[in-house]
C-alpha cells in the first residue's frame, strides 16, 4: 500500500516488532496475543494481490431466467382485434375456472393416473415439451402415414392438460413448463395442443405472481402478438386464440400495458 493510503486507512491492529522467541514457528497454534498477530502479518503478506476467480463456463446457465423488456404487444390485424365486452367476458370465464380448479384440486389429485401417464420430472424440459405437445407436434411431422391411426397414443399426440395432471403439479413446476412451453414456441408456429396447455398454465399461477413468472407471462404476450401480426391465412380460429391469451395476461394478470384496444 502507498505511504499516502497508509494515513487514510490506518491499521486496526497496530503491531510493532514483537519480542519473539528464537524457536516462533508460524505454523503451530500461537501461544501469545503477540504469537498470533505476528501468524496474522505473515499470512496476510502472503495473500496475493489480485486474486482471480476460476469459472467453469460449462455451469453456467444458458439462458437468464428472467428476460425483462418494456415493449408492448403488436396490435392485432385490422378486423381482428377484440371487442372490450368480449375481453372482460374471457376474464369471467377464466376467474370461474381458476377458482374450480382450487376448490377440486385435491380432489383432483388425489385421482390415479393411468397407467401410461409419466408426468416428466420438473427439470425435464425436453421430457415435458413432448410430454404437452407429443412427437408429432414436437418433431415438427406435418404428414401421417396413411396406415398410422393414432387413436389415443398420447406419445404422439400429447397428453392434454387434465385437471388429475395439473393439480399434480406445484408452483415451480407449473413455472418451468411454463417456461419450456414458451421457449418452444419462441421458435415455433402456435398449435392447438400448446394453446390448451398456457392456458391450463395460467389457470394454475397463483397470484400474486413471483417475478419469474411476470416476466414470462408478459414475454408470452408479446410472442402471440408476433405470430398473430404475422398470421397471413387470417385464421379466425388461431386469432381468436391469440387473442385469448393476450387478453388473460394483461387484463387478468394486471399487465395493462400489453392489452388490445377495444374495436
Amino acid at each position: 500500500m502507498e505511504p499516502g493510503l497508509e494515513e487514510l486507512m490506518p491499521r486496526l491492529l497496530p503491531v510493532g516488532d514483537c519480542d519473539l522467541a528464537e524457536d516462533f514457528d508460524p505454523t503451530v497454534p500461537p501461544r501469545t496475543p503477540q504469537e498470533y498477530l505476528k501468524r496474522v502479518q505473515i499470512e496476510a503478506a502472503r495473500c496475493p494481490d489480485v486474486v482471480v476467480a476460476q469459472i467453469d463456463p460449462r455451469k453456467l446457465k444458458k439462458k437468464p431466467t428472467v428476460n425483462i423488456s418494456i415493449s408492448g404487444c403488436q396490435p392485432a390485424p385490422e378486423g381482428y382485434s377484440p371487442t372490450l365486452k368480449w375481453q372482460q367476458q374471457q376474464v369471467a370465464n377464466f376467474s370461474a375456472v381458476r377458482q374450480s380448479l382450487n376448490k377440486h384440486r385435491n380432489h383432483w389429485r388425489s385421482q390415479h393416473l393411468d397407467s401410461n401417464v409419466a408426468m416428466p420430472k420438473s427439470e425435464d424440459e425436453e421430457g415435458w415439451k413432448k410430454f404437452c405437445l407429443g412427437e408429432r407436434v414436437y418433431s415438427e411431422v406435418d404428414a401421417l402415414s396413411d396406415n398410422e391411426n393414432l387413436g389415443i397414443d398420447y406419445l404422439k399426440v400429447g397428453f392434454p392438460p387434465l385437471l388429475s395432471i395439473v393439480s399434480r403439479m406445484n408452483q415451480a413446476t407449473v413455472t418451468s413448463v411454463l417456461e419450456y412451453l414458451i421457449s418452444w414456441f419462441g421458435e415455433k408456429k402456435f398449435t392447438p395442443e400448446l394453446g390448451r396447455w398456457l392456458y391450463a398454465l395460467l389457470a394454475c399461477l397463483e397470484k400474486p405472481l413471483l417475478p419469474e413468472a411476470h416476466s414470462l407471462i408478459r414475454q408470452l404476450a408479446r410472442r402471440c402478438s408476433e405470430v398473430r401480426a404475422l398470421e397471413e391465412s387470417k385464421n379466425e380460429e388461431q386469432i381468436s386464440a391469440l387473442n385469448l391469451i393476450i387478453c388473460l395476461v394483461s387484463r387478468y394478470f394486471d399487465q395493462r400495458d400489453l392489452a388490445d384496444e377495444p374495436s
